[in-house]
């Protein structure tokens, strides 16, 4: 595995694995590398000649008072586990990299980025477009993978992608799950030891929620409540939204059939997670 830095160094060893014919698969993260990252690269190296991951943590995603600070963070650990996974190239770019000081262009997909954490976290989705669009201009990859976790966020990401044309095959897997269904995330470190007891509440509801619709109920307010109430026993625990919205336009969904997302935020404690299931 290489490790590299600079993005004129990785461009040219990029295109000379092209030249040779090879496959090339992104897997773009911030770091502190869990299950569920392991499952994209796994996925990446199946599909692809070439696997290349990038580690950055970005900082135009994160607004005033959150976590960029803090945000987790262990390259050596990371480095192993990358390796471990099959990874070709470890991109592991600067700020001064990536975000120089004449840099002033930012993408925005609209309509899209202020729904659901677009809402509480306005300037979150500009910055996630803003680097993933670089990283695929860096890359050039064929194929670029996401988690089903970060549902709105791959939803973005793929209409950036058709809107500008780009050249590049969005791929999103199922979200990974500790053994009580806890989506698993970099920020579930936060959580004390309550916290993390209380946090499978989230994915409890939303099961509750996807068998209520199996059940023959496609009322979404009806769904939604009883998910509610089902959080509601439970102390410690913050609803930023709960909503059901069509998966194409991330609009709220009065009815309830497939291809609609039931998605939720919340608080646990200070700690800020995000789930989802498919109908």
């Amino acid at each position: 595995m290489k490790v590299i830095k600079k993005s004129k160094e990785l461009q040219t060893l990029i295109e000379r694995e092209k030249k040779k014919g090879k496959i090339i698969g992104l897997v773009p993260t911030m770091g502190y590398l869990h299950s569920g990252h392991i499952s994209l690269i796994k996925r990446a190296k199946k599909d692809c000649g070439i696997v290349v991951v990038s580690i950055y943590v970005n900082p135009t995603q994160f607004g005033p008072g959150e976590d960029y600070q803090r945000y987790p963070r262990d390259l050596e650990r990371d480095k192993k586990l990358a390796k471990e996974a099959g990874t070709d190239i470890l991109f592991v770019p600067s700020d001064e990299e990536i975000y120089p000081d004449s840099f002033h262009t930012y993408i925005q997909v609209e309509e899209l980025s202020g729904r659901l954490c677009g809402v509480s976290r306005p300037i979150h989705f500009r910055g996630v477009a803003t680097i993933v669009a670089k990283l695929f201009n860096i890359v050039k990859p064929t194929k670029a993978y996401f988690g089903w976790k970060d549902a709105q966020q791959l939803i973005i990401l793929k209409k950036m992608v058709k809107d500008l044309n780009m050249d590049v095959e969005v791929v999103g897997l199922p979200t990974v799950r500790e053994k009580d269904g806890l989506a698993i995330s970099s920020r579930n470190k936060y959580l004390s030891k309550q916290e993390r007891k209380i946090a499978p509440i989230l994915y409890q509801a939303l099961v509750k929620a996807k068998k209520m619709v199996n059940s023959g109920e496609n009322n979404s307010a009806r769904v939604l409540q009883q998910a509610k109430d089902l959080i509601k026993k439970k102390k410690g625990v913050k609803i930023d939204y709960l909503k059901a919205i069509n998966l194409i336009d991330l609009k709220d969904a009065k009815k309830i059939k497939k291809n609609t997302l039931i998605a939720i935020a919340a608080w646990i404690g200070k700690t800020r997670l995000i789930d989802n299931v498919i109908i």
